[in-house]
């Protein structure tokens, strides 16, 4: 795995590249000078847990050839803001599922996807309290 990033304006804004391609750019927050051009790194954090745990539970419900149609995730995060460096302290990472899906197969994707598969949520998991839930839309 191979990731590059470049300076590309301001004080903070940069880019990154991944070997594949494609970019995302990255900013710092606006109390230290960033200017809004990109996701600050911590967010990057949670996107990585956002794509992460996504495609593993696509992939787990596929294989239990369960009917889902779509999928939207919603993240929130707080942080420990009284020690340096402010990790994440909670996390609350909510699935809204569409599809004739099956509560028991669902809730052991959500099983397996956050205790044996998502290496993100296992790396952020070490530092802070991810809480998961969901709902089922037909």
């Amino acid at each position: 795995m191979n990731i590059n990033l470049i300076r590309k304006s301001g004080k903070f804004n940069f880019e990154a590249e991944n070997e594949s391609g494609f970019t995302v750019e990255l900013d710092a927050k606006a109390a230290i000078g960033g200017e809004g051009k990109g996701f600050r790194p911590m967010e990057m954090l949670l996107v990585g847990l956002g794509g992460c745990s996504g495609i593993d539970m696509v992939n787990v419900l596929t294989k239990q050839k369960e009917p889902l149609d779509d999928i939207k995730i919603a993240i929130n995060a707080t942080r420990k803001d009284e020690e340096m460096p402010p990790i994440f302290d909670e996390i609350e990472i909510h699935f809204e599922l569409f599809g004739d899906l099956n509560t028991g197969k669902v809730e052991r994707a959500l099983a397996l996807t956050f205790d044996k598969y998502c290496s993100v949520s296992n790396i952020l998991g070490r530092s802070a309290k991810i809480n998961f839930t969901y709902e089922i839309k037909k």
